[in-house]
């Protein structure tokens, strides 16, 4: 996955810079596209489509534009062939997230993943959210998920930092201490 990470990286930067000079779309826009794209690029059946080295580059890029829902701009088409052209069509995903993480950044946001034992009320993920903009000092763009093997509390995880107070935590953290 780091190699993923790392060739994807540039290619994400361009389209964020080239989505901040879109007066049409925007970086709002565009990133409903690239998430758009994601979905598509990450269905298994389109995987083994665009792998099969019997498809020739313009069925991929023609098939994968035809996958699209969106109106697309000729910007997008010319991405999609570039990623087309230098095989790096199966980098969409990783791609879309890199540039949800650039614009976050670039609006001083950031995406909390929020983990709970139980469900959580609207009201407690709001409580919950203000507490932890204050902590780190950035507008946070809640995710709630519901695990129960946590048994109680919350773990969150913003960008690459992770607050973990649930109980299976704790639990782990005694364990270790009377282990050593």
């Amino acid at each position: 996955m780091a190699e993923f990470s790392t060739v994807a990286r540039p290619y994400a930067e361009a389209l964020f810079a080239a989505a901040r000079d879109d007066k049409t779309l925007g970086t709002s826009g565009w990133l409903d596209l690239i998430k758009e794209m994601d979905q598509i690029a990450a269905h298994p059946d389109v995987q083994r489509l665009l792998s099969d080295p019997k498809v020739s580059d313009a069925q991929r890029a023609e098939i994968f534009l035809g996958l699209v829902r969106s109106q697309l701009p000729q910007s997008a088409r010319n991405f999609i062939q570039l990623l087309v052209e230098n095989d790096r069509l199966m980098l969409v995903p990783e791609i879309a997230t890199q540039f949800e993480t650039l614009k976050n950044r670039h609006e001083g946001a950031a995406a909390a993943e929020i983990t709970s034992a139980f469900p959580m009320s609207d009201a407690q993920v709001a409580d919950l959210i203000t507490a932890l903009e204050k902590k780190f000092g950035l507008k946070l763009k809640p995710h709630v998920t519901v695990d129960p093997s946590l048994i109680g509390g919350v773990r969150v995880a913003v960008g690459d930092q992770v607050l973990d107070t649930s109980v299976q935590a704790q639990l782990a953290r005694m364990r270790d201490t009377l282990a050593a």
